[in-house]
């Protein structure tokens, strides 16, 4: 079984999530196994201090290195992952998530950054996979950690309710999903291509082929 392992100070966030739609009918089925950890868990002092000021000087906090150390001896086995969320990471993208569900035997640990980012000696000597869901900036790691776990699950068999869609959605084949119309036909004057409506499958699978476009 995958089995992930997100290491956070806000472990509420993503909880909420994850007990939420695709990832709560995964883990009910026993298909994935996802942890969420409250780092402050290995902090050693009454404060349960998880930063601090750069060395050097300059604004902002940095994720101390001790809590992490410790976080990965305890959650690490052999063959484990350790992702961190970083925007000087490898963009990630479907080809590289299908590879990850590929792996039964799967084991990530996921490290979710705020502040002003960690410690470069958690990047130089801890970390084994670093990567960026795109070129902007966000408040902590728990949002990209979050779309790593859901977009490698909802790939793994018995997920979703009809694999079928799996076959013809974006990204698969290096092309986008074809437009999707639903009911009803006309709505503002804006209408659905009469050729959706006509029962004609082969015209209607060519014209979603046709509609598709490159990556």
């Amino acid at each position: 079984m995958i089995k992930f392992d997100i290491v956070t100070i806000f472990p509420n966030i993503v909880e909420e999530y994850i007990n939420t739609g695709i990832l709560r009918i995964a883990k009910k089925k026993d298909l994935v196994e996802i942890n969420v950890h409250d780092l402050r868990r290995w902090t050693d002092d009454r404060h349960k201090t998880v930063d601090d000021t750069p060395y050097g000087g300059g604004p902002g906090m940095i994720m101390k290195v001790e809590p992490i150390y410790r976080a990965i001896k305890e959650l690490k086995k052999k063959n484990t992952i350790v992702a961190i969320t970083t925007p000087k990471g490898e963009k990630l993208v479907q080809k590289k998530v299908l590879s990850f569900s590929n792996k039964k035997d799967l084991h990530m640990i996921i490290l979710c950054g705020r502040y002003e980012g960690f410690d470069q000696r958690i990047h130089d000597n801890l970390v084994n996979y670093e990567f960026s869901v795109g070129e902007y900036v966000l408040s902590g790691g728990e949002l990209p950690a979050l779309i790593l776990v859901d977009s490698i699950t909802r790939l793994l068999p018995g997920v979703l309710g009809n694999e079928q869609s799996l076959e013809t959605e974006s990204f698969t084949n290096d092309l986008y999903d074809f437009p999707q119309y639903t009911k009803p036909e006309e709505f503002n004057g804006w209408k659905v291509p009469e050729v959706l409506l006509s029962g004609n499958h082969k015209e209607i699978e060519k014209f979603r082929k046709n509609s598709q476009k490159m990556v």
